[in-house]
């Protein structure tokens, strides 16, 4: 019997992963937007989802686009990091009551590092305690306890990644920063020496995939599992990834301006909203796959060269 998948934030990098790797694996897929014919227009694929009228902030919408659903991606985020006290919290409680209405759908979680204290937590399975020292990583956890809340009427999948990078992923460090267009220099958030998680968004979604196929009865009815993805050991590995995937070797790098953001900080905007983040730039903070590794067999992996080409839309260059 075909599956069927609600994604909630198909226009955006996981979301739009995880809607064409269902696609292909012949799922029915729903994809609720505000805006269904701009959605369209811009999608690209011959194979699209059906795309139904909705915001994530009205729970009436999201009930009525779930209906039937075997799983809910809850894939919304707020724009530019921006109102999470005002949106996160309603958005999940509304993919919550779209589950309930559907009677067993699971819901699907992309989850973040920002719910661990980066100067405590080195390492991160699914025994690390959630001590976040930051707003958003206090929201997150706060995410996450509603869906354990929601047990055992709710099931639910999250499955945790590090920094987002991909074709699709334009609202991400590496489009943003790393690989910006047109690219002249490359700009590191890190410092040199620190390790950081990477998480290639066509395999992550392949990772989620996989699991929602498993056996019935193979996951837990909430369980929480790790993307370990491309762990770059001392920050210097996925820059010279970019520099060999654009023919550039001598691309300059410079540091991000953190003294600004610290700076401008206190009159809002992104700089307010982003420097609560900057921990997980200055520690390394690596993700355990054990659990995801025991249930799949092995976690998808792309060769980083090949993923870092195809994230930066260089092709023709050499692999080798």
């Amino acid at each position: 019997m075909t599956k069927a998948i609600l994604v909630l934030g198909a226009t955006g990098g996981i979301g739009g992963a995880v809607t064409r790797v269902m696609l292909r694996r012949r799922w029915q897929v729903r994809a609720m937007v505000r805006d269904p014919a701009r959605a369209q227009a811009g999608w690209g694929d011959d194979v699209m989802p059906h795309w139904v009228q909705g915001d994530a902030m009205l729970r009436d919408d999201v009930v009525r686009a779930a209906t039937g659903v075997d799983v809910i991606l809850h894939g919304v985020n707020p724009a530019g990091y921006r109102n999470w006290e005002t949106t996160v919290l309603p958005m999940i409680d509304n993919t919550i009551a779209a589950a309930r209405a559907t009677s067993g759908a699971r819901i699907v979680l992309p989850g973040t590092i920002y719910n661990y204290d980066a100067a405590t937590a080195p390492v991160i399975d699914e025994t690390t305690p959630q001590n976040p020292p930051g707003r958003k990583g206090k929201i997150r956890k706060a995410l996450e306890c509603r869906l354990t809340d929601a047990a055992p009427e709710v099931p639910s999948l999250i499955v945790r990644a590090g920094d987002y990078f991909g074709p699709d992923a334009q609202q991400s460090w590496f489009a943003q920063a790393l690989a910006k267009a047109p690219l002249k220099q490359i700009t590191y958030p890190g410092r040199t020496g620190i390790g950081h998680a990477w998480a290639y968004l066509p395999d992550l979604a392949e990772a989620i995939a996989q699991l929602l196929e498993l056996r019935p009865g193979a996951m837990a009815t909430v369980e929480r599992m790790q993307f370990s993805g491309f762990w770059d050991a001392d920050g210097t590995h996925m820059i010279s990834a970019l520099r060999r995937m654009t023919g550039t070797p001598d691309l300059s790098v410079r540091h991000f301006p953190w003294w600004l953001m610290h700076l401008l900080s206190p009159f809002g905007g992104f700089p307010h909203e982003v420097i609560e983040v900057k921990p997980y730039w200055h520690y390394p903070v690596r993700l355990d796959n054990s659990r995801l590794v025991r249930l799949l067999g092995s976690e998808p992996h792309t060769d980083i060269n090949q993923a870092v080409r195809n994230a930066a839309n260089c092709p023709g260059v050499s692999t080798s």
